[in-house]
């Protein structure tokens, strides 16, 4: 948490109204709210500014008054620029004649694939061997442990995408996280559902937008679906994650990157050749 404070000195006695704006400066997961100001804590702190601000104008008359509300828009609009203006990122996309189901093709043919992990979560870093593996019920499983067998965590993907956490670590088992390492191993399953789906284009590259609960998913392939360029998750303006598949060999992403962006919040895997016997 990062704390931000506005100062404003009115008169010659050098009176200063102060008053503090708390902003989640990670615009972390917490309660599945992803990258936003706390807007309980804002809505009190603006409450509070505004009942000192009738205050000071009974006080010290409506010139005052109206310096003391011209710091609360100043307060509220800072916070605003805070988390990054109201840029979108995707305002200057375009629709674009195409298929969106041609990203089915990037869908990873897991059978039984091992990488090696590391896992980045805050202060926290684990790395060892996660394991995909096609069960007889079309379900995928997904286990991450250590070198010596130790479990950090073991999930399940059904055929339609519903999740189960069969087991995780206790210093990972927090809502925060656990809802992080679902939606970034879904990016990763790449299933999405493509009944809304839509096609926008940059010129370049054109984006298979998805919409989800809390923004939406963008497929970004090349102009003509011959390769997935990356994945972004996004919020209503920006993106929120990054996942990059690269280097397929019969149809397995050899590498696999997830980046949080604002949050320190990262999955990185490698596969590893099984020895032939």
């Amino acid at each position: 948490m990062r704390y931000f404070r506005l100062s404003r000195s009115y008169g010659k006695a050098g009176m200063v109204d102060s008053r503090e704006y708390l902003v989640d400066s990670r615009e972390s997961l917490v309660d599945s709210r992803e990258y936003i100001v706390d807007g309980r804590e804002s809505a009190d702190e603006s409450s509070e500014l505004l009942v000192v601000s009738r205050k000071s104008g009974s006080e010290r008359g409506p010139f005052i008054s109206l310096l003391s509300r011209y710091a609360l828009i100043v307060g509220i609009l800072l916070s605003t620029i805070g988390l990054g203006g109201c840029r979108n990122y995707y305002k200057h996309l375009a629709p674009a004649k195409g298929d969106v189901h041609c990203i089915e093709q990037f869908a990873p043919q897991y059978v039984s694939t091992m990488y090696s992990a590391y896992v980045d979560v805050t202060k926290h870093h684990f790395s060892g061997l996660l394991f995909i593996k096609q069960m007889p019920d079309s379900s995928t499983r997904i286990l991450f442990a250590n070198e010596i067998g130790v479990k950090f965590f073991d999930f399940s993907f059904s055929k339609d995408g519903e999740f189960t956490k069969n087991y995780i670590l206790e210093k990972m088992d927090k809502k925060a996280v656990v809802l992080a390492l679902k939606n970034d191993l879904k990016l990763v399953l790449l299933h999405p559902n493509l009944s809304k789906a839509s096609v926008l284009t940059d010129n370049t590259n054109n984006f298979v937008v998805v919409p989800n609960k809390k923004g939406k998913d963008y497929y970004i392939t090349d102009k003509d679906c011959t390769r997935l360029v990356r994945i972004e998750k996004s919020s209503k303006r920006k993106p929120v994650v990054v996942a990059e598949l690269m280097d397929y060999k019969n149809g397995i992403p050899d590498s696999v990157h997830i980046q949080h962006k604002n949050f320190k919040f990262s999955i990185a895997l490698k596969k590893v050749e099984k020895e032939k016997q």
